[in-house]
């Protein structure tokens, strides 16, 4: 696997236009697992890696996955942040053939543990929550806990000794992500870095900022139906006002998303924390402005008749819910303390 640097959007905007076209009675647990295998075949998952001077290109496409289906890019943004990780690890031989998947949240009462280790094939014990896509994808970059300290582990969904428990995800925004748990018994996995590394690597945060990203794009094409509800011929001054607050929302989010992404390109190996939390802040208040703004200004008409603005706006608030509110706050303005007067002049 080598990650391509001179990506060309075209062939994905022709299998977007594809899905979005698609008759609305297929089966979108069918349909997303071939449409990610058509992605691949074309090598439209080999996105720039950030830090190397396109992660801004890198966003974009994110973003436009985005903007055609949140579910799609939530496997999408998965497989290509498992493929950035391998990358940085030095295990960029690892990828292999199918869609992987990176599940990291550890929470109290689920936690998976190495048992056994021999070079760098380890065994695993215990369980992993929120592992999203688990029954749509073929395998996984997961932490698990040896000595009190994470270890990135590449594991095969399809061994038997995995045990799926799908029965608690009743989501209806993000519905066919399907977030399980995974109970682990004696699992086979592959040791992916040193003990620590995904934490403390830079890319950690470059992930964290592609995420935004797709928020940014979800929003952008919900604000598109504004836009063209305001070109219409009969004035609509309040929809006019909703827009304007829209554009001035969708302005400020692109504009952190861009100096950003240029940060990260200058200082590729710098701690990105308080840019990418300071970015994550400004497009989260900027979608939940759009989305006030554009649902109050056209009603309930596209909520109901318009399967694309319906499947957004469901998904959108569940996907914008990867972001801990005001606990990344918090942590943004403890940091903040530590600036130097005068650090926010124009």
């Amino acid at each position: 696997m080598s990650i391509v640097q001179d990506f060309d959007l075209t062939n994905l905007d022709r299998l977007l236009r594809r899905f979005g076209a698609r008759p609305q009675a297929i089966d979108l647990d069918t349909l997303l697992p071939e449409l990610l295998q058509a992605m691949q075949a074309d090598h439209l998952d080999l996105l720039p890696l950030p830090g190397q001077g396109q992660t801004l290109k890198r966003w974009q496409t994110l973003a436009r996955v985005a903007g055609c289906d949140l579910t799609l890019a939530k496997l999408y943004e998965g497989h290509t942040d498992a493929l950035a990780i391998l990358a940085e690890c030095g295990a960029a031989h690892h990828a292999q053939e199918g869609i992987w998947g990176v599940w990291a949240a550890e929470p109290p009462d689920a936690r998976a543990r190495i048992v056994e280790r021999h070079d760098g094939q380890v065994r695993l014990q215990g369980r992993k929550a929120w592992c999203s896509g688990a029954l749509q994808i073929d395998r996984a970059l997961i932490t698990a806990w040896e000595n009190d300290q994470p270890q990135l582990v590449a594991i095969e969904l399809s061994h038997p000794s995995q045990r799926i428990q799908a029965d608690q995800w009743q989501a209806v925004g993000m519905a066919t992500t399907t977030s399980v748990s995974i109970e682990f018994d004696d699992t086979p996995g592959l040791a992916i870095g040193l003990p620590g590394q995904y934490l403390a690597r830079p890319g950690f945060w470059h992930g964290g900022a592609g995420i935004a990203a797709c928020w940014y794009g979800a929003a952008e094409a919900l604000a598109d139906y504004l836009r063209e509800h305001c070109r219409m011929p009969r004035p609509d001054p309040h929809a006019d006002a909703h827009l304007g607050a829209v554009d001035a929302a969708l302005y400020g989010a692109r504009a952190a998303l861009r100096e950003c992404a240029a940060w990260i390109d200058q200082q590729p190996h710098a701690d990105a924390s308080f840019e990418v939390r300071r970015a994550r802040a400004q497009v989260e208040q900027a979608v939940e402005q759009v989305i006030r703004h554009v649902g109050r200004a056209l009603g309930a008409t596209p909520f109901c008749r318009s399967s694309h603005f319906a499947r957004l706006s469901a998904d959108l608030p569940v996907y914008l819910r990867q972001s801990h509110a005001e606990r990344d706050l918090a942590e943004l303005g403890r940091q903040v303390t530590g600036m130097p007067a005068g650090a926010w002049q124009l």
